[in-house]
């Protein structure tokens, strides 16, 4: 029995538990209440992951640059395009969020959430200063994440300047990070428990609203992300790169394929370094090292999403947001899709990091939990697109692609 259960991909299992879970709420109505301790536990699972893979995947992506001055042009190059984009990436997902209201109109008077979160009031002093943990333990314990990202990229960049002497502890980082890894692919194995458990009680509790809520958020999830796809990294290629639009993306339409379907960066990662080393002529060595640290630390998809599901979670449950909390999520939802693992419900974990920060409350991981996995692949195909196109863009730049064996409409 447990063999055939295992044997049915988790996706399958997650979309039959969706559908079951807001049949079971339609049903029982108010009642389903009484099952979401499930749905709670698994929650409560995903918290506990926020801190140890947060300050592991960071200070592991960061050690896997190495000397920063060997790897010169290709290195510098690869990280301005991939902070600059994660950027876009989340304000994109905010202006979603902003002029599209998917969190509107949606009653959640049955819900009790306890005594509301408070105006962030912080000055940008008190956040500055905030931001250098004078305890990293403390700050650990405490789960308070950003001066965490910042004593983990301190960490990482300790590792970068030791060089050799610093190579044991970076290979303990990177063991840290595949441990983490399997420990939340783990806690995924619960997901279709605690979808059924959230979806039976959001549909039983609130209704039809949280559906056509759940499925704005759906079409702005893809939205955005065909936007960034479409728009962001087709400029790159167009006008930085100055290659064919339409070449570049019959060469990686494989990898985006394999992306969407296994909604994981990381087992997409062969393919990808196929893609661009076979199809788009970037040499072996740029292809290996960039696309590698995409992989790591490229997670567009991811940032535009957190950006617009804090305002989905904001707007459900009338938390007021100002133009600091918008900084705040663009730094946070940036750096936490530095954090985030190339592996499915990666980004689910999280939504912890930056609605713990505005005041959001993590109920609205509830909300979202049953249709992540379908905005996921949306996500890991933007993701692995990103990859590519930063890849092929710094070849460019640098000189480490053959353009001649840019795959054209012939080859296909």
């Amino acid at each position: 029995m447990t063999g055939r259960w295992f044997a049915i991909p988790l996706w399958q299992r997650v979309i039959a538990a969706l559908v079951l879970g807001v049949l079971a709420g339609f049903l029982w109505g108010p009642g389903a209440e009484s099952i979401k301790i499930v749905g709670d536990l698994f929650i409560a699972f995903i918290k506990m992951l926020v801190v140890p893979l947060i300050f592991i995947s960071i200070v592991s992506g960061v050690a896997s640059i190495g000397d920063l001055r060997k790897l010169g042009a290709v290195g510098w190059r690869a990280l301005l395009l991939f902070v600059a984009t994660s950027q876009v990436a989340v304000w994109l997902g905010l202006a979603l969020g902003t002029f599209f209201l998917p969190g509107v109109g949606v009653d959640t008077s049955g819900i009790a959430l306890g005594e509301p979160p408070q105006p962030n009031e912080t000055t940008w002093r008190e956040m500055l200063l905030g931001m250098v943990p004078q305890s990293p333990v403390q700050v650990m314990a405490d789960a308070n994440v950003l001066p965490l990202i910042v004593f983990a990229l301190l960490v990482g960049i300790g590792i970068v300047m030791a060089k050799e002497e610093g190579g044991p502890v970076a290979r303990i980082f990177d063991s840290g990070a595949v441990v983490m890894q399997k420990v939340t692919i783990v806690v995924m194995e619960l997901t279709p428990f605690g979808v059924f458990a959230l979806m039976a009680w959001v549909t039983g509790t609130l209704g039809r609203d949280a559906l056509v809520a759940l499925a704005k958020l759906v079409a702005l999830n893809y939205a955005g992300c065909l936007l960034i796809i479409l728009l962001v990294y087709a400029s790159l290629i167009r006008f930085v790169a100055k290659l064919p639009i339409h070449d570049f993306f019959r060469g990686m339409i494989d990898a985006i394929a394999v992306a969407y379907s296994t909604a994981s960066s990381n087992a997409t990662l062969p393919v990808t370094l196929r893609c661009t080393q076979r199809n788009l002529g970037v040499s072996a060595p740029t292809s290996s090292f960039v696309v590698s640290l995409g992989a790591t630390i490229n997670m567009d998809g991811t940032a535009m999403y957190l950006g617009l599901a804090t305002l989905f979670g904001a707007q459900i449950f009338g938390v007021p947001l100002d133009f600091g909390d918008y900084v705040m999520i663009s730094v946070l939802a940036t750096l936490g899709s530095v954090g985030a693992a190339g592996i499915p419900g990666a980004g689910m974990i999280m939504m912890a990091l930056v609605f713990g920060a505005v005041g959001v409350p993590l109920e609205t991981i509830a909300f979202v939990a049953g249709i992540d996995r379908i905005m996921d692949m949306m996500r890991t195909a933007t993701n692995v697109t990103g990859d590519g196109t930063v890849t092929t863009t710094v070849a460019a730049l640098t000189g480490e692609i053959d353009r001649g064996e840019m795959i054209s409409a012939d080859d296909v």
